[in-house]
């Protein structure tokens, strides 16, 4: 397949530039049994409680500083299964691709998908492939769903906060939000900052090995640390208190929300995951986190204060005032994951 080629309406209509496709870049790519059978269906064997999650990506430019469309779909699946103490297993991965793509392009993504997918030891067991005319879409789409076996007696949910639960994130803040939006290049403004796009499902693995009483875990993706802990408030009806001066935030994130006028607390973050536990496990937790290498500058950013009938979340600044942070209203960054 040449590599200037570009991406044709039949592509899409189940020709032979279809089966061209699939035969010389996606299966030398996701090579797996299952997946090679080609059949309409992945058929496989799984014992134990199940998660099940879907999503879609639409990330723009498609290439930022730490990451890429297709690195996002599939380590941004394994985290919604890992923070509900699932081993993720299995991926499915369904193309939406405007005409005209470079095919050199979607190379380069599928490229970083096997990638993404080595490092996350899941197997992409089944997809799909659609094409739609010239400025249907931005260049290209990825919806995807996964498949995770809970092997231990876990039971994690955003309705399981309780009274005096501390509450820990695994590091920095907003730096994948920084990433994409210097990438745009819309601002004229250069960042070193790299998105924190990772895999969490083996720190998290880790982190159940020494703890199984975890109330609450969640990833704080789009609406940022802010809006999670709001929906698990919401869900948990409690009263939340975090502390300004814990929250860790780099200054060039700090200098890049400044100039834009938007709040670190609400930006997207692809790497981060937010856990609710008792005070005895929260130290230990902890400990896990910093060992890791996605955990190193993990902290404990604030705790649950009370049950409430009106629940809310509190920020306690440096100076030992109190104020709400709200749930985000409307969209602080489009097209950010």
């Amino acid at each position: 397949m040449k590599k200037e080629a570009r991406i044709l309406l039949s592509h899409g209509g189940g020709g032979k530039l279809a089966h061209q496709l699939i035969r010389e870049l996606i299966i030398p790519n996701f090579s797996n049994p299952i997946l090679n059978r080609l059949d309409d269906s992945a058929v496989f064997n799984l014992k134990g409680r199940l998660a099940f999650t879907c999503d879609s990506f639409v990330v723009k430019p498609l290439f930022f500083r730490g990451g890429d469309i297709g690195r996002l779909a599939v380590f941004g699946t394994v985290n919604d299964l890992a923070v509900m103490g699932a081993k993720p297993v299995y991926l499915s991965v369904g193309f939406i691709i405007e005409e005209g793509l470079e095919i050199k392009i979607l190379e380069k993504i599928i490229r970083s998908m096997k990638r993404a997918a080595e490092i996350s030891q899941v197997r992409i067991a089944c997809g799909d492939l659609k094409v739609v005319e010239k400025n249907s879409a931005d260049q290209i789409f990825i919806n995807t769903n996964g498949i995770g076996v809970i092997e231990s007696e876990v039971e994690i949910t955003s309705s399981n906060a309780k009274g005096e639960d501390k509450i820990i994130i695994n590091g920095f803040i907003g730096d994948h939000a920084t990433a994409v939006m210097s990438a745009r290049g819309d601002y004229k403004l250069k960042t070193p900052i790299r998105s924190d796009c990772a895999p969490l499902n083996e720190m998290i693995q880790k982190i159940l090995k020494v703890c199984k009483n975890i109330h609450v875990m969640r990833d704080p993706t789009r609406g940022g640390v802010a809006t999670t802990l709001n929906e698990i408030a919401i869900s948990s009806n409690v009263e939340i208190e975090i502390y300004e001066d814990r929250l860790p935030i780099r200054e060039e994130v700090k200098g890049f929300c400044e100039i834009l006028g938007v709040d670190p607390l609400y930006m997207a973050n692809e790497g981060k995951v937010i856990i609710f536990a008792p005070p005895k496990e929260s130290e230990k937790i902890l400990r896990v986190m910093q060992r890791h290498p996605l955990g190193r500058n993990a902290s404990i950013i604030g705790r649950v204060t009370k049950k409430s009938k009106h629940p809310k979340v509190l920020i306690r600044t440096r100076i030992g005032s109190l104020r709400i942070l709200d749930m985000l209203s409307g969209e602080q960054l489009p097209r950010i994951c």
